[in-house]
């Protein structure tokens, strides 16, 4: 059997441990999915402190596929149980360069055949970089977004991936898909994806930070981890690029952790005419006006800078303060779902419709940072006049214990409580039909937003926001 190019890679490579197979190896595929492997499939997982063992792994993922070669991070307890199948684990750190040179090998990209931009930040990730789209799309650029709503050329769907960013193998294998019928690349960043070196190699021109608070301690452990993993993305911007910051905060920090070697350029809310605001009155939201700018900064990045009206080419990002009017009752979902979102997007909402009484709905995701529940608790309670507690994708845990840790963070007042989140939303229908026509309302609906599932018990189900927002309009005859 001839020696295929996967196979020399792999012995080229100085692997801390290896297991090599009876018999030659001929691999023609990579994998980071066991259940996409077949018999000439290598396999690479990269193994987390996420709690799980080594046997509950196996039994998971690795028994029952057929892979011909497995390459991991660190030894697992369960390697004898994989019988003669070849095994290699990387040395400390060297995960994401011995991955990058199989992408390399698998999924080419021709040199300057694209031009990366990525966006990190806890909030408005999504946002920018759907701005940013829109602006170099306006301007006759091809562009490829990335993010939590998917892949993207030009506004045009093109794949839901399931990840804000998706693991190596799978993003080199759609940009080396999309490089012929793209220019530019614009990409949320995620911690994760920074951490775990999803996005190693990708070359950044320039890019955005939006803000830092808290969230993903359940997966960093502490805030410092988490600032130390979002730090990571100036390793990724090129000589000559910058990293544009709507943080003060941020960008201090930056600066406090040594001297950056990628200069750091914080941007405030963009400044726009009445005629903008008019026009998209998203726009009005301090936070999206940030968003805004740093968009807009790294589109000059791109096309040069100059007179133009970028903000006539924008639209309301799915999910993202997406507002219904139906008399004085103002329907607004959102996928705020951090403290600071919150906080945020009731602040502007409080700020944009004065006099108005404002009801939030909301819940906090399981298996997840347990720290931030009793935050947004407080946070909700100190912004509305009145609260519903639902579910928002519990997963594993019993959501009624969710709810309880949201519920210490309010000391005060008499929230609802509805776990069912269809119902919930139905409650908050009830709820404003019950007021007199007359009295101004506001409704938050947060957690969700584009989301299009509830994931609970391992499973998940269909389910939106929106379209329960459509049914209860219909239901009420509004």
């Amino acid at each position: 059997m001839p020696i295929t190019p996967l196979a020399e890679l792999l012995a080229s490579i100085d692997f801390a441990w290896r297991r090599e197979p009876p018999a030659q190896n001929s691999p023609t595929n990579i994998q980071w999915r066991a259940g996409a492997c077949d018999r000439d499939s290598i396999l690479f997982f990269q193994r987390f402190d996420d709690g799980r063992s080594d046997g509950e792994l196996y039994r998971r993922y690795l028994a029952d596929s057929p892979f011909a070669v497995l390459v991991t991070n660190r030894r697992l307890d369960c390697f004898d149980a994989l019988g003669e199948k070849a095994i290699y684990v990387t040395r400390p750190g060297d995960w994401a360069e011995v991955l990058r040179r199989f992408c390399d090998l698998v999924y080419p990209l021709a040199p300057g055949a694209l031009r990366f931009i990525g966006v990190t930040g806890t909030n408005g990730k999504t946002t920018t970089v759907k701005y940013l789209e829109s602006m170099l799309a306006a301007q006759g650029r091809r562009v490829l977004s990335i993010g939590t709503l998917g892949l993207f050329r030009n506004g045009e769907p093109l794949l839901e991936t399931g990840f804000t960013s998706p693991p190596q193998i799978e993003l080199r294998r759609l940009l080396h898909a999309e490089q012929d019928h793209s220019d530019i690349v614009a990409m949320e960043v995620s911690s994760h994806a920074l951490d775990q070196g999803r996005v190693h190699g990708i070359p950044f021109e320039n890019a955005g930070w939006t803000n830092f608070t808290q969230d993903h301690l359940d997966y960093h452990r502490d805030e410092a981890s988490y600032f130390a993993a979002k730090a990571g993305i100036l390793d990724l911007i090129q000589e000559g690029g910058l990293l544009y910051c709507t943080s003060e905060a941020v960008a201090e920090r930056l600066r406090r952790l040594g001297d950056p070697h990628v200069p750091i350029e914080v941007l405030g809310p963009a400044r726009l005419y009445p005629e903008a605001i008019a026009a998209q009155p998203f726009l009005a939201l301090r936070h999206n006006r940030e968003n805004y700018a740093l968009a807009a900064a790294l589109a000059d990045g791109i096309l040069g800078p100059g007179p133009r009206e970028d903000w006539r080419h924008l639209q309301a990002v799915d999910g993202r303060f997406e507002c219904r009017n139906v008399g004085n009752r103002t329907l607004v979902i959102d996928f705020a779902h951090t403290p600071d979102a919150l906080e945020t997007i009731l602040t502007a909402i409080r700020g944009g419709f004065p006099g108005s009484r404002i009801v939030t709905l909301f819940g906090c995701g399981g298996d997840r940072d347990r720290g931030k529940r009793p935050l947004m608790g407080a946070v909700v309670a100190q912004h509305s006049d009145h609260v519903i507690v639902t579910s928002d994708n519990p997963r594993t845990e019993d959501p009624e214990r969710i709810i309880a840790d949201i519920l210490a963070g309010i000391p005060y007042g008499q929230p609802e409580v509805v776990v069912e989140r269809p119902a919930a939303v139905a409650r908050l229908f009830d709820l404003l039909e019950s007021r007199p026509p007359a009295e101004h309302w506001v409704a938050l609906i947060a957690g969700k937003g584009h989301e299009r599932y509830i994931d609970r018990d391992g499973r998940k189900t269909y389910y939106s926001d929106q379209d329960e927002v459509d049914r209860n309009l219909r239901r009420l005859g509004w």
